[in-house]
Parts: C-alpha cells; structure tokens; sequence
C-alpha cells in the first residue's frame, strides 16, 4: 500500500474557500480539471525522471493558494500510469482535499477494474451530473490495449440520449483522448479515432457548449460551430506543443479552472505551478 503520509499531504493544506469575482451571482458551476497524473505504485515512482505524487501534492497546493473553493473536480483520465490499486487509493486519499465531489474516467493508461475497485461506495465513476442547470457527461475513450481512443457504440449512445433528454440543459462533454488535430503529428495519431462519429451527434444539439478532454499534456483552447474545445496540462510532464515527434516540454504542471455561467457561456484558465522545482527527461523519445 502506498506511503499514506505521502497519500495524504494534500489534506493538510488547509480550508479552502470561494474566490470573488465580479460576476458571482451569474456563476452556475466552480470546476476545477485535473489530468495525468501518472501516479505509480511506488511513492517515489517517476515518469520522465518527474516524482508524479510530489507534482500531484504540488498542483493542489496551487489551486489552494488560488483560492479556489469548487463546485465538483472532474480528473480526466490517466490517473495511473501501472493500473496498480495502490496508485488509484493514492489519488482518492489525494482527493480528500476537496470539500464537493470528484469524477474520474479512464485513460489509456489506467485499469478498469481496478478503478472500480477502489472507486466502489462513491459517486467518482458516475457517468452524468446535472446541477445548476448544466449537464455534464464522462464519456469513456479508452481502448483496452491501445493508446488511441474510440467512443464504443455503448458510449455514443448515452451521449445521443444524454443530449435529447434535457435540450433545456448546458451540456459540458467530457472524455480522455483529443477529437481533433492539434499541429502534432505524433499526438494526432493517437487521438480519438472515430471523432466524425462523435461530432455527427454533437453538431445535432445547440445544448453542447463546451468538450474538455485531457491525453495530451498540454494546454489548448479552441472553438468549433460555436463550442469550447478545451485541454489542459498535466498535473506531471508535458508534451512540447506543435512537435511532429515525441517531445517533451520544460513546462510545469498545471490545471484549468472553470466557471460555467448560468446563460451557457464559460470562464477559464490555466495556471502552473511555476515555483515547482522538478527534474524531468527532456532527451527522452517516449514512454
């Protein structure tokens, strides 16, 4: 079993509480996304030569100092980098920062029983959320054995369903693996495999405003037929942006935060943890 005080610093970081803004009252939602992890078994595991529970600890004590207070925290994907219960019981004791629920879904990288496993008893594997006059759905991408993603007939059809039962709703979609190009030849590859699919569904439903997704390591903020097309750092490595080969970047972890707004629209950013002092492998041609 993992080290549990290292498991469990994140908890030590104090209260947290809600930022003031401006616009407050018109706020629906306070999300904050976090995304590959990559923890291991091992409390002093590594990708890339970067310890992904130390990056892990630091990007929440970030989102701490940022005053943040969410609504819900959606993890999208590669929460392990082994599949190992260990590391999935060392993201949930992580977890235990927050004060509202937390939603994890798979990723190439992550094992499905396992995360069952640990996840049983809670709400964190739930596949749609609807409060405050949003819709948010978790789609699964992930493809046993492959790292490309693929949203399975299972999948398309909950969305399709998820869609037309509540048109009155705003609708975030949220899933692992990027459904466009993103400049980078060795990323593109490995992305989601059947988007025409997805996009044929979505561009049925002036509801969606908003797709998150995680897989890419990498900050990206992009629109189509009127909806935002977000991606976000990881809260460990980075993928350098626009590379045609594996390349990795000497950004820090980071994470996005979100306010959906009660008329549909969305205010975001990202912020990294820049006071981070990490090591990371930047000769390195894959992993």
């Amino acid at each position: 079993m993992p080290n549990r005080e290292a498991c469990a610093a994140g908890r030590k970081l104090g209260c947290w509480r809600r930022i003031q803004v401006a616009n407050e009252n018109d706020i629906a939602l306070q999300v904050i996304q976090l995304t590959d992890p990559h923890l291991r078994q091992e409390e002093d595991g590594t990708l890339l030569g970067m310890n992904t529970r130390r990056s892990l600890g630091a990007v929440l004590e970030l989102i701490q100092q940022d005053g943040h207070e969410p609504d819900l925290v959606v993890a999208t994907g590669d929460i392990s980098q082994d599949g190992s219960e260990e590391s999935y019981q060392c993201f949930q004791e992580y977890m235990g920062v927050f004060n509202c629920p937390v939603y994890w879904f798979l990723g190439n990288h992550d094992n499905n029983s396992a995360m069952v496993q640990i996840t049983a008893g809670t709400e964190a594997m739930d596949r749609v959320v609807v409060r405050n006059g949003w819709k948010l759905i978790f789609l699964d991408s992930s493809v046993p054995q492959k790292v490309f993603g693929r949203l399975g007939k299972n999948e398309l059809r909950l969305l399709e369903t998820e869609l037309s039962r509540d048109p009155d709703l705003h609708t975030m979609i949220c899933f692992h693996h990027h459904p466009i190009d993103i400049d980078s030849a060795w990323l593109d590859s490995i992305g989601l495999r059947n988007r025409d699919e997805f996009f044929e569904i979505v561009d049925r439903y002036s509801n969606v405003r908003l797709i998150l997704w995680g897989h890419i390591h990498q900050e990206l903020d992009r629109e189509r037929n009127g909806v935002r097309l977000l991606a976000t750092p990881s809260t460990c490595i980075q993928f350098k942006p626009g590379s045609q080969q594996f390349a990795v970047d000497d950004a820090a972890p980071g994470y996005r935060w979100l306010n959906l707004m009660r008329d549909g629209s969305v205010e975001t950013g990202v912020k990294r943890c820049e006071d981070f002092d990490f090591e990371v492998d930047l000769n390195s041609t894959g992993y």
